[in-house]
């Protein structure tokens, strides 16, 4: 058994051997390749769109006697953002004239509601005038109709359409002045 297993080891010694000597395979290649792409690209940008965004004005106060507005206007290239506040005047009068009457100076509160034409006409109509520089009743009744000029209140309602209108003015000239330099 002995000479088996060497005669087996002699054999597989042999064959390494040979496999040890033996000549490489060389392989040769060569290849000549030409690529042509013919491709059309489009990019698509995905951002997020540009925003005016109009400042907020707090009138969270019931003391106050203003409105807050605001607004905003954007394009692609453009944003333009505004806000102001706008008094109330009749707020403002009411507001006085509750004042006046809780200190006690009940005639001034009543001369301070008169400011408003609508008021002076309904005192008028009631037989009631408004007083005239201290004096009441049919004494302030006879100053009021003198013919002499005297400082009657102004319709507040044409005051404000008044300017108003002198405001849209203006707002249309900025905005066509605006909208002019944004086309150019």
């Amino acid at each position: 058994m002995r000479i088996k297993l060497s005669a087996i080891i002699a054999l597989v010694s042999l064959f390494v051997g040979m496999q040890a000597y033996a000549d490489p395979i060389v392989t040769e290649s060569t290849s000549n390749s030409t690529v042509t792409t013919n491709g059309n690209n489009k990019t698509t940008v995905k951002s997020p769109p540009p925003s005016a965004i109009s400042p907020s004005i707090n009138n969270s106060n019931a003391d106050l006697c203003t409105v807050g507005v605001s607004g905003a206007v954007q394009t692609q290239i453009l944003g333009i953002s505004a806000g102001k506040t706008v008094r109330d005047m009749n707020c403002e009068r009411l507001k006085l004239s509750k004042t006046m009457y809780d200190m006690g100076m009940k005639v001034a509160a009543v001369s301070i509601m008169c400011q408003d034409q609508r008021v002076f006409d309904a005192m008028e109509m009631a037989g009631t005038p408004c007083p005239f520089l201290g004096k009441i009743g049919a004494e302030a009744q006879e100053e009021w109709g003198s013919p002499r000029p005297v400082a009657r209140p102004r319709n507040i309602e044409e005051d404000q359409k008044n300017e108003a209108v002198v405001k849209d003015n203006i707002v249309k000239t900025v905005g066509g002045v605006l909208l002019l330099i944004l086309l150019l």
